[in-house]
């Protein structure tokens, strides 16, 4: 398996380790319950450098993302950063992304780990007929500090002015890239350094009181924000107006890939939505159980699992658009439990939304 290079941190601190997509990664530290509490309640930490980090440069860099993006990267100021899908010609997701604005010609683009490999190849097929240049960064690791303490805890210990950075904004120097984003629906920064600058990085974090976390809070956390996971949520087969992402394709419908795909979908009728679910009573909802409700209209839970802070199961499902929300069953080892439907997200900003 791959390791990043914070792998023998994760083992000094006591780490559990899983093959996650090829890489050797941490799970949990003992508690993957505390490291959820302590991202919602205080600040966290992960190491994400399994991340792919690729900069796009050239006098066409802007021209080529507008038709490589679904969102509108037209509408960027200097340094903010751009949440979007990449979609195939049928408006199918490739992946999902962030995409910073460091001048009029370069831009910062951070792609999941798991699709690496299609990524790369489909971004340089698109490239190549325009004036621009894509680089992976490969000597650079990227450490996730999450939570309401995570900026005042972590200014102390970097040169770089956090004050002034709102959130989806980036500052930057030559030995510090520094992103306030996230995926846990907390507020605080994705930090991007030299790979050989990670570890001192991570035990300055460690000695200021911050949690190290794995990949088993990273996921109940983002699943309470209503976060989206790629190859489960959202993949090859499903467009963003099906799966609850149609927010972030941009208003022209015409000028990126995808886009006539969509336009025709839109004519025929978009049969399918994203939902968010809390079972009724004991049980824990998992990806793929199957739903039904009393009309016959069927879904299939995409994401599920226990809800830490809200303390109950939860879930988000792609289902037929007639779903009637009154009725919603879940397929539970032969039996047939009632959910409700709510709003996403289930958390925000530490607090349950789901109503009693």
């Amino acid at each position: 398996m791959k390791q990043t290079v914070l792998n023998k941190a994760h083992r000094k601190a006591g780490a559990k380790m899983v093959d996650f997509g090829g890489w050797d990664m941490p799970i949990n530290y003992g508690s993957q319950i505390e490291e959820h509490h302590a991202v919602r309640q205080r600040v966290g930490m992960f190491d994400v450098s399994h991340m792919t980090v690729i900069d796009i440069e050239g006098t066409e860099a802007t021209a080529f993302l507008y038709q490589l993006l679904a969102n509108d990267i037209t509408k960027l100021n200097l340094n903010q950063a751009l949440y979007s899908t990449m979609l195939n010609h049928e408006g199918g997701v490739i992946d999902d992304l962030i995409t910073y604005k460091i001048s009029d010609t370069t831009y910062r683009v951070v792609v999941n780990a798991a699709t690496r490999e299609k990524d790369l190849a489909w971004i340089t097929a698109q490239i190549a007929e325009f004036d621009a240049t894509m680089k992976e960064q490969a000597d650079t690791a990227m450490i996730a500090v999450q939570g309401p303490k995570a900026i005042e805890t972590l200014q102390p210990l970097i040169e770089l002015d956090l004050s002034q950075t709102k959130r989806f904004y980036a500052v930057y120097n030559d030995d510090m890239f520094v992103g306030r984003t996230g995926y846990t629906g907390e507020d605080g920064v994705e930090i991007i350094v030299p790979s050989e600058a990670a570890e001192a990085l991570w035990e300055k974090l460690i000695d200021a009181g911050v949690q190290p976390c794995g990949l088993g809070a990273r996921d109940t956390l983002r699943l309470e924000a209503g976060m989206h996971l790629y190859g489960q949520d959202m993949d090859e087969q499903i467009t963003p107006l099906q799966c609850g992402l149609g927010w972030t394709l941009r208003k022209d419908n015409d000028q990126f890939n995808g886009a006539d795909a969509l336009n025709a979908l839109r004519k025929t009728g978009i049969n399918k939505k994203l939902i968010g679910l809390v079972l009724e009573g004991r049980g824990v909802l998992r990806h793929d159980q199957s739903l039904i409700d009393d009309d016959g209209n069927q879904g299939i839970i995409t994401s599920g699992g226990y809800s830490p802070s809200t303390e109950k199961a939860i879930a988000m499902a792609v289902v037929d658009k007639g779903m009637n929300s009154e009725s919603v069953q879940v397929q539970i080892r032969n039996k047939s439990l009632p959910c409700r439907v709510v709003k996403l997200p289930f958390v925000r900003n530490g607090k349950s939304l789901i109503e009693v």
